[in-house]
C-alpha cells in the first residue's frame, strides 16, 4: 500500500502567526505518527515562515517513521539536511519567496547541479527524491542524475480532476511507467485530497508514498487529526 506522509507545514504557520509554541509542531509529529502517519514531511524555506530550522532539528529525535525534508538545494539547506540526515531529501526547484511549491525541476537544464547535489545526499546515506512534471524527458534526465525516486508534482492533477478525472490522471501514468521503465520510485504530492486520491493510487498503484500537507491539516480542523488521518488512510487501501 502507498505510504501516507504528513506534512506539517502548515502547523507550525499556525505556530508562526503568533510566535511562543502553540500549537507544538513536535508534539504534532509524535501525534500523526500515533495515529497512523507512515511518515512526516517538512519543507523549511530560507524565510522560515513555515516550519523553522529549530523545529526540524526539534523533531528528528521523536521520528519513529520516517523523515522526508523537502526544499531548495540551497547552501543553507544542505549544511542542515546533511546535519539531520533524514531518510529521504525531496528536491523542489522553489525560489525563495514562493508561496508553495508550483513547479517541477527542468532537469535537462539543470542535470549537472542535481547531478552534484544527488551525489552529496549519497555521500550522507540520504535517500533522493526530484520533485518533476509529467514530461518524459524531465524524467529520463532525472534518472541520469542518480536519484532513488521522482515525485510528481500532483497541482495540473487535482485542478482538472473534477471537469474529466480520466484526462486528469492520463499524463501522470505515462509519466510513472516511464520512471518505472527507467528504474526511479515513486512518490507523488500537491493538492492530493480525500476527494481525488484513491482515484490517483488506484490508477497507479505502485506510488511508494505520497505526501500531504494543506488539504489533510485543513480537514483536520473539522474532523480532527485522528480521525483525519485514518480517512486519508483509507483512501490509499486499493
Amino acid at each position: 500500500m502507498t505510504r501516507l506522509s504528513v506534512n506539517i507545514n502548515k502547523i507550525a504557520t499556525i505556530k508562526n502567526a503568533r510566535g511562543g509554541n502553540i500549537p507544538d509542531v513536535k508534539l504534532a509529529a509524535i501525534n500523526c505518527q500515533k495515529f497512523g502517519a507512515d511518515g512526516i514531511t517538512v519543507h523549511p524555506r530560507p524565510d522560515e515562515r513555515h516550519i523553522k530550522y529549530s523545529d526540524v532539528l526539534e523533531i528528528k529525535p521523536i521520528i519513529t517513521t520516517e523523515f522526508n525534508i523537502e526544499g531548495y538545494p540551497s547552501e543553507s539547506f544542505m549544511n542542515m539536511v546533511t546535519n539531520v540526515k533524514p531518510d529521504q531529501v525531496t528536491l523542489v526547484p522553489d525560489p525563495p519567496g514562493a508561496i508553495t511549491s508550483n513547479s517541477g525541476w527542468n532537469t535537462i537544464k539543470n542535470r549537472d547541479f542535481l547531478t552534484d547535489i544527488v551525489a552529496m545526499l549519497k555521500e550522507s546515506g540520504i535517500r533522493t527524491s526530484i520533485f518533476i512534471d509529467t514530461d518524459p524527458e524531465n524524467i529520463e534526465n532525472a534518472q541520469r542524475t542518480g536519484t532513488d525516486r521522482i515525485e510528481l508534482y500532483t497541482e495540473p492533477y487535482a485542478t482538472y480532476f473534477q471537469i474529466n478525472r480520466e484526462k486528469a490522471v492520463k499524463p501522470f501514468i505515462r509519466a510513472a511507467e516511464i520512471a518505472r521503465e527507467a528504474g526511479l520510485e515513486l512518490n507523488a504530492g500537491h493538492d492530493l485530497n480525500l476527494d481525488n486520491l484513491n482515484y490517483f493510487v488506484t490508477c497507479i498503484p505502485w506510488i511508494m508514498e505520497v505526501s500531504i500537507g494543506h488539504a489533510l491539516v485543513s480537514d483536520a480542523l473539522y474532523s480532527g487529526l485522528e480521525k483525519t488521518i485514518h480517512m486519508y488512510k483509507h483512501q490509499l487501501v486499493v
